[in-house]
């Protein structure tokens, strides 16, 4: 699993852009990872978004991650599932899905990532890291600090969410992210493919520079 652009979806409809839409630019833009979270609308029209997502992932071998819904998941045959802290359990959720599949959770706090890393999380989504407006119950910003933190005491791969730009892109895996997951930064972009690459770019270049400096 490469975590490093870690794209979730949205309906911009100001812009004229679909889950779809910001996927299929996200990916040509390099994403490695494309999660679909969407909790306004039917059981059916979720469904039928997430069979044409895996679709178009599917024949990239670019990874689904649904959030929250497990049902969803199955039913397409989506790699795996995002759970918030109010979400599902773990236990459960893991019970549900079996070994086979990938669950990430949400962790705002070094106990919650170290709860969720004992449970059998496969991977962290830490955050916000800076303040957003891409998701209004994220909470307060976290910070690097507690991102630093959380990495020197966990072993599983991190995600940083929150507030992320090509301004701070390259600070926030310099703290410990494995990778960044991204919203606004790629679905209200002028260019969304561009916006990706960029990104990504700096990422790359990120991770090199730790390397190189020995972690």
């Amino acid at each position: 699993m490469d975590y490093s652009l870690y794209v979730i979806t949205a309906d911009v409809p100001k812009l004229g852009r679909t889950h779809l839409d910001v996927a299929r630019e996200a990916v040509k833009g390099g994403a490695t990872i494309i999660q679909f979270r969407e909790k306004g609308k039917s059981t059916r029209e979720v469904l039928e978004m997430a069979m044409a997502l895996h679709e178009l992932l599917a024949d990239r071998e670019i990874p689904l991650i649904i959030n929250d819904r497990l049902d969803i998941a199955l039913a397409v045959g989506a790699l795996g599932v995002h759970i918030g802290q109010d979400d599902m359990s773990l236990e459960m959720a893991r019970r549900i899905l079996g070994s086979e599949r990938i669950i990430g959770v949400s962790a705002r706090n070094l106990e919650e990532a170290v709860q969720a890393a004992r449970g059998g999380a496969d991977y962290l989504g830490v955050g916000p890291i800076f303040a957003t407006s891409s998701k209004g119950d994220a909470g307060e910003p976290t910070g690097l600090k507690t991102l630093s933190d959380i990495k020197k005491t966990i072993d599983i791969p991190i995600v940083a969410i929150g507030g992320v730009s090509l301004d701070n892109v390259e600070a926030i895996i310099e703290a410990g992210a494995d990778g960044v997951a991204v919203i606004s930064a790629v679905a209200f972009a002028p260019e969304m493919r561009r916006a990706s690459e960029d990104l990504l770019g700096k990422i790359i270049r990120a991770k090199k520079n730790k390397v190189g400096e020995g972690e």
